[in-house]
């Protein structure tokens, strides 16, 4: 049996253990904190499993049980047409068999199966692990029946494909990565066909099948029909609820409280939920009684399509007037790269429907993402309007149009307060996707400041807070200088990001999880000072379970210490400098104004 499992440090290898029982011994030996989708060689002679560190792509690692001797196609010609020198061994005549004579053909008797064997050199197992040269992020594959072919899914430009690797060593073709499905739908669930022939798979709820020679995909039409009863079903997921925690809750204390008790409160209240919204309800406030952050449950979500135009509009002239007058225009939105709408202007039509104290806007905007929409603009309530083409965007490009916006306007203002002498970067969240950005936003201009402040506000976590924390930790060591151009840092001229120039941190109490992490960071290695609020306090680390209904229910599992091993879940991060900005406050920043004054200090101090 082969499986994969967790040791030294957290990293998780392969392991193989007797099917007849015994001691588990591991077969990889990879520092990495994710493996799985563990698959057996036909053969039974290598395993196949997927590993990876977060952030890196997941590789498939092969593990040869014994060392493999090469196959040769010369070997499979000669087995073919044998060696005309040597005769053919005699076929002996078959005995008499009385039974036979009577009817019962010994042909079609089952013939009793060897049982199967597997052979382990424990010997350098681990020097016998090789990543395959696939260069993508492996979400899944599956062996073919045969074992010659790999298939497995991928995302590549965003969207999720299906791929094939040959694993025929006996093949005339290299082995190279083809693309099967070019469809732009999420798949998962690959299953092979028996024959290996066609690829069986799930494509946004929707069984697929691609054969492999031609490539055509085609749907598999499935129906089914389930009775629920929900009396029964709430009582159920209470219980799997419940017994998630119950097993899997970080603290075995549960922060103080009597979680058996607690099933025997809330309990008699999940019988009297009348529907799925009251359950989850019930089962939130249960959540609750934990005092934990990362908590919580969700149903199945649905999808936001309404089209956004990136306008803003004046309150008071709705309020008194129901009229839509545009007071700020978003830059890059589908309005303001028209260059034909500005704040002042007034919406008055949208394909030809009136502006009225009737309308709905995201009614006349609800299916119209990416799709034409006249808007009829006018300078005046009762002006003539002029029609007007926008492609509306759907709301998370607004939000991050919006978020962009925001973040020039912040690094505007640092340059302002600062005479010029200071840089900015923003992370909204610790994601990879908001670590490219942090490398994007430490461009020429930021490099050239004297030094950086860094603005963690706002931030709700994520996973990239230690390498976030090497871009601003790493020191210079080497310089680099081509004939006749100026000396630089080595580490830059040879790609690592590293900033090496002073920083200032800001974070507010609504820094959470990830930003907290990386707050303690600085902190710790003493980076610099922290300037703004405490953070939240909710640090931890979780996962999400999954229920049949579709019912999604977060886990904190994972305790998060300081070096001093105390935790830091429901302790704040502290600053160093407290100063807060209160509410409306407009054209001001209180927290960055103490951060640059903080910096220059730094920075003036040190020259002297």
């Amino acid at each position: 049996i082969a499986f994969t499992a967790k040791s030294v440090k957290s990293f998780a290898n392969l392991h193989i253990v007797s099917s007849e029982g015994g001691t588990a011994r591991a077969a990889s030996f990879l520092a990495n904190s994710s493996s799985g989708n563990v698959s057996w060689s036909k053969n039974g002679k290598y395993i196949l499993y997927g590993t990876t560190q977060r952030t890196e792509n997941r590789v498939i690692a092969r593990v040869d049980l014994v060392k493999q001797l090469p196959k040769f196609r010369e070997e499979q010609i000669q087995k073919m047409f044998g060696d005309p020198m040597v005769p053919a061994p005699a076929t002996p005549a078959p005995a008499a068999n009385n039974k036979a004579q009577s009817g019962s053909d010994s042909l079609f008797k089952p013939t009793k199966k060897e049982k199967d064997t597997t052979t382990i050199n424990w010997d350098d197992i681990g020097g016998r692990l090789n990543i395959l040269p696939l260069g993508i992020d492996v979400s899944e594959f599956q062996i073919s029946p045969d074992g010659n072919m790999l298939a497995l899914i991928s995302a590549v430009a965003g969207q999720r494909n299906i791929f094939t690797y040959s694993l025929d060593e006996l093949s005339k073709e290299p082995s190279v990565l083809k693309q099967i499905t070019t469809t732009p739908g999420s798949k998962t669930d690959l299953q092979f066909s028996p024959d290996g022939r066609d690829l069986y798979y799930s494509e946004q709820g929707r069984i697929q099948s691609v054969n492999l020679d031609s490539r055509q995909s085609k749907p598999v039409f499935a129906t089914a029909a389930m009775d629920v009863d929900f009396d029964k079903e709430k009582l159920a997921l209470f219980k799997q609820i419940w017994e998630v925690q119950n097993k899997g809750f970080y603290d075995p204390g549960f922060h103080g409280t009597d979680w058996g008790a607690v099933k025997k409160t809330y309990e008699p209240l999940v019988e009297g939920a009348a529907t799925p919204e009251e359950f989850r309800r019930i089962i939130s406030l249960m959540l609750g009684e934990l005092n934990a952050s990362h908590s919580g449950i969700s149903g199945p979500q649905p999808s936001f399509t309404v089209g956004k135009l990136g306008l803003s509009f004046e309150r008071d002239s709705y309020e008194k007037n129901q009229q839509l007058k545009v007071s700020h225009v978003l830059n890059m939105g589908p309005a303001e790269i028209t260059g034909k709408i500005k704040a002042g202007d007034y919406l008055i039509t949208v394909d030809g429907s009136p502006i009225t104290a009737a309308t709905n806007l995201d009614e006349l905007l609800d299916n119209k993402i990416g799709k034409m929409v006249i808007l009829g603009i006018a300078t005046s309530p009762n002006g003539n309007p002029t029609n007007i083409a926008v492609r509306p965007i759907n709301l998370n490009t607004e939000k991050d149009l919006v978020y962009e916006e925001w973040v020039k306007a912040q690094r505007k203002y640092v340059e302002k307060i600062s005479k010029g002498r200071l840089g900015y970067v923003h992370m909204l969240d610790m994601t990879m996707e908001s670590l490219n950005q942090l490398y994007l936003d430490l461009d020429v201009d930021n490099q050239s400041k004297e030094a950086v402040v860094v603005d963690v506000r706002n931030n709700n976590g994520g996973f990239v807070n230690g390498y976030a924390i090497d871009v601003l930790s790493r020191k210079g060591y080497l310089n680099m200088t081509d004939r006749g151009m100026p000396t630089v840092p080595a580490r830059s001229q040879l790609g690592q990001r590293a900033l090496d120039a002073p920083t200032i941190l800001v974070t507010n109490q609504h820094s959470l999880s990830d930003a907290e992490d990386f707050t303690e960071g600085y902190r710790a290695l003493k980076l610099g000072k922290v300037v703004g609020e405490p953070t939240a306090g909710w640090i931890i680390f979780t996962t999400s379970i999954n229920f049949f209904d579709g019912t999604l229910v977060r886990l904190p599992y994972s305790r998060i210490t300081d070096m001093n091993n105390k935790n830091m879940e429901l302790n704040p991060r502290p600053v160093d400098i407290e100063v807060s900005n209160p509410l409306g406050l407009q054209n001001k920043d209180n927290q960055l104004d103490t951060a640059v004054q903080e910096l220059l200090k730094q920075i003036d101090s040190g020259k002297k």
